[in-house]
């Protein structure tokens, strides 16, 4: 597992590219037969990624969690974004089409990650926030979950969100998630942007293929921007806007751990603010 220590909201204006990239972005996820965790200091997010294709790949504890096991006081969110795999808490098994999603609940003690096909693996996004609870376990279809359409072709922002974990769906300690799709010719996110003083918000980044992103973050009179490509994804901490432009449309995923899981908690920036 890897620590990510981040930057507050006067040091990251004197950072350079590089450092910029150290400290917001995660880059390396989504390798084949490897279990990758990235742990944020950000309201205590894990991050991660599972490609199972020639052995089965298990979540555990360890040292960076003071855990016997990694779910002993976590919840989880996953999402497929590749082919069919299953998902195997604590000996029941949870079929993941692509865009499907599970919750898994505190106390599970297992959990295990398997592609259905070697040729076509699955590629399980996770997110984890601690939990105070213990709450079931459920598998999230994508025709399970809460559809809103919004945006223009004018404004090139026309896009679907897909709500997953989210309140009076399905019941989590803090983790809302869920994925936004663009239409094709539509490229802009989040703008207007907006902050969350109450929790932090983790964007990953999918369906770009070869083409490129342009993510806007900082204090609203105090942007930089990072240039992410496929299966990347960008911490932001409650101070931050998180906004994006790609050179085609795409989707992401989105997630949330913090005070407050109400969708619309969100702090507004007005657009003539931005600098």
């Amino acid at each position: 597992m890897v620590i990510r220590y981040l930057a507050d909201q006067i040091r990251y204006q004197r950072m350079n590219t590089e450092e910029l990239r150290d400290t917001f972005l995660i880059h390396d996820l989504f390798q084949p037969d490897k279990l990758i965790t990235y742990y944020t200091e950000a309201d205590r997010g894990i991050v991660g990624s599972a490609v199972p294709i020639r052995k089965t790949l298990q979540l555990t504890g360890g040292k960076e969690l003071a855990s016997r096991y990694f779910a002993e006081r976590r919840e989880i969110g996953i999402i497929n974004i590749g082919a069919s795999g299953e998902v195997e808490v604590d000996g029941q098994s949870y079929q993941l089409e692509n865009r499907d999603a599970l919750y898994i609940g505190r106390g599970s003690k297992e959990i295990r990650f398997v592609s259905k096909n070697p040729q076509e693996p699955a590629r399980f996004y996770l997110l984890s926030y601690p939990a105070h609870q213990v709450l079931p376990s459920r598998k999230i279809s994508r025709d399970q979950a809460e559809v809103n359409p919004l945006g223009t072709t004018d404004a090139s922002n026309k896009r679907t969100i897909y709500k997953y974990i989210h309140p009076g769906a399905v019941e989590s300690c803090q983790l809302v998630m869920g994925l936004t799709t663009l239409k094709s010719g539509s490229v802009w996110n989040t703008m207007a942007p907006h902050t969350h003083e109450r929790r932090t918000e983790i964007y990953m980044y999918f369906d770009l293929g070869d083409q490129l992103l342009f993510h806007f973050m900082g204090k609203p009179e105090q942007t930089r921007h990072i240039v992410v490509r496929d299966g990347q994804a960008v911490i932001s901490p409650s101070w931050s806007i998180h906004a994006g432009a790609g050179t085609s449309n795409y989707s992401f995923i989105w997630g949330m751990g913090g005070e407050n899981q109400e969708f619309s908690d969100m702090d507004g920036v007005q657009m003539d603010t931005i600098r």
